[in-house]
């Protein structure tokens, strides 16, 4: 495993980031070292932030949330946005907060961005501009999403590969930037190495593809059961647009076709399990680009010996810096 660079920084209690692919563990394995620590958990999870999200993005239980406090949970409502780049900024805010008490900041979610976000700087881009957007939303009203993908892949194709799945608002901003500058969004990135905080201990989850594909298919079958179709119907009853940016993710995407006569629910359910099979995949092709990382297969492990584990790692981390 290659190290990345890490930046000397004075001493505070550790950062231990959890991530990988969905359905590995990460919400168990940041509860039993939250309680361990006697810390609170930041979500890195990009739709757990919003409101009435809560059975298709997994949340953790309120009765669990009132005892061990969460960031980044249902602070926004399904039509507001939240950037990569916004999460940093409350990022430093929450952990700055927490490491005042003395405690080790647990991060815990699988969004490629947000994680990658904590680990390599950000590039400078111009400002959104609200005119541009609003002819792009426009032009996906009136043509469909395709046409605005369609662009997007004559102007910048390698943008449009880093996309996880249909997401207009990622879409949008890339060919804001374009219609601004003249330049693809993809060059503004100029990939900086990887720099880890000394104090940060950066896991990532792992498990055997086909207990991963079965915890996927079980987990689905689990929100079902739990009423994810009547939390869609609810959310678009209050009156909130189906394209709205945190409703075009998986789960709640088909849910909403099926509502409109599109999908059957046989149909609905096996496109929700192999959609989130495929994002997953492009989960785990992402963290494998990163240096630094601890990786830790689940397969055969239970969850307090791999709890055990990451205590002593942070506990030497913390030790060392």
């Amino acid at each position: 495993m290659k190290t990345a660079p890490r930046t000397k920084d004075a001493h505070t209690p550790p950062t231990v980031v959890i991530t990988g692919p969905t359905a590995t563990g990460k919400t168990d394995l940041s509860l039993t070292l939250a309680r361990h620590f006697g810390t609170p958990v930041i979500s890195a999870d990009a739709r757990q932030c919003y409101k009435y999200l809560d059975i298709g993005t997994g949340k953790v239980p309120k009765t669990v949330r009132d005892e061990i406090p969460h960031y980044n949970i249902d602070t926004l409502y399904p039509d507001e946005t939240f950037t990569a780049a916004d999460f940093t900024g409350r990022y430093r805010e929450w952990s700055r907060s927490i490491h005042q008490q003395g405690k080790p900041v647990i991060v815990a979610g699988g969004s490629t961005l947000y994680i990658e976000s904590l680990i390599r700087p950000l590039d400078p881009l111009p400002p959104k501009n609200d005119s541009n957007i609003r002819e792009l939303e426009h032009r996906a009203e009136r043509d469909g999403l395709q046409s605005i993908r369609k662009k997007l892949q004559e102007v910048d194709p390698t943008y449009l590969e880093r996309i996880d799945g249909p997401n207009p608002h990622r879409m949008f901003r890339a060919l804001d930037v374009w219609m601004q500058t003249g330049q693809p969004f993809s060059s503004f990135h100029r990939n900086l190495p990887l720099r880890l905080p000394g104090n940060m201990l950066l896991i990532c989850l792992n498990r055997d593809r086909i207990e991963l594909h079965d915890r996927i298919s079980k987990r689905v079958d689990t929100m079902l059961a739990e009423g994810l179709v009547e939390e869609v119907r609810n959310i678009l009853d209050m009156g909130y647009h189906p394209e709205l940016q945190s409703l075009r993710t998986v789960g709640y995407r088909e849910v909403i076709a099926h509502l409109r006569n599109d999908l059957s629910e046989n149909a609905m359910i096996a496109q929700i399990k192999t959609n989130t099979r495929r994002y997953a995949r492009r989960q785990l092709t992402w963290f494998r680009r990163w240096e630094g990382v601890s990786w830790m297969d689940q397969t055969g492990q239970s969850e307090t010996e791999l709890a055990g584990r990451v205590c002593s790692m942070a506990e030497q981390l913390a030790a060392e810096t």
